[in-house]
């Protein structure tokens, strides 16, 4: 699985280019029709081929993203999804009951966090040490609230309240909650499920 964090730098990349395109030429024809001549005269094969150029290029960001998007591949096949794991964790008065403390994953496994609220609704988010966060999702009582994930790195990660949940819920987080090893290649610091 690709890491998210490669995923936002290079969607963040190609968005802002595509952006500052579009920006770039309203400004020239807001330019034009402010000089106080009369509007400028465009070709409409121009025009159209310019407006044709963006939908299309437009729809292939979104399709070439596609395919980079960690978790798409497993929301989509969902139904037929057989976790390695399942981690039953329930929120309630704005705390965080875990099955372990910390939960051990292994590389490359298909694990599946099944989180229920017994009161408010609530955030379930995995941050990395750095804390940029890995995922996130709502937890809504009453509710079926689980998410899929793949890990390929070794790590420890925290977990926090990603929602507002009243002013107690910005204590709510469990420091190194989930620790993945296994992974190829990777430090033994980290291996060992220490954060850097």
């Amino acid at each position: 699985m690709v890491d998210s964090q490669t995923v936002l730098w290079g969607q963040t990349l190609i968005y802002t280019l595509y952006a500052l395109t579009i920006i770039c030429v309203v400004a020239w024809v807001a330019y034009q029709l402010t000089r106080g001549h009369a509007p400028p005269k465009i070709p409409t094969k121009l025009f159209y081929g310019f407006v044709a150029f963006l939908v299309v290029t437009g729809i292939s960001l979104h399709i070439v993203t596609y395919n980079t998007i960690p978790w798409s591949p497993q929301d989509l096949h969902r139904s037929e999804a057989q976790p390695d794991q399942v981690f039953e964790i329930s929120v309630a008065d704005h705390r965080f009951e875990l099955p372990s403390n910390p939960i051990t994953i292994q590389c490359d496994q298909e694990v599946l966090f099944d989180v229920t609220s017994q009161d408010l609704t609530y955030g379930f988010g995995l941050f990395r040490a750095d804390s940029s966060m890995l995922f996130q999702m709502q937890v809504v009582p009453g509710h079926r609230n689980d998410l899929l994930w793949t890990f390929g790195e070794n790590g420890v990660y925290t977990i926090h309240s990603t929602e507002y949940s009243g002013p107690e819920g910005i204590d709510m987080n469990v420091p190194n909650a989930v620790r993945v090893i296994g992974c190829e290649g990777a430090s033994a610091e980290t291996a060992e499920g220490t954060t850097p």
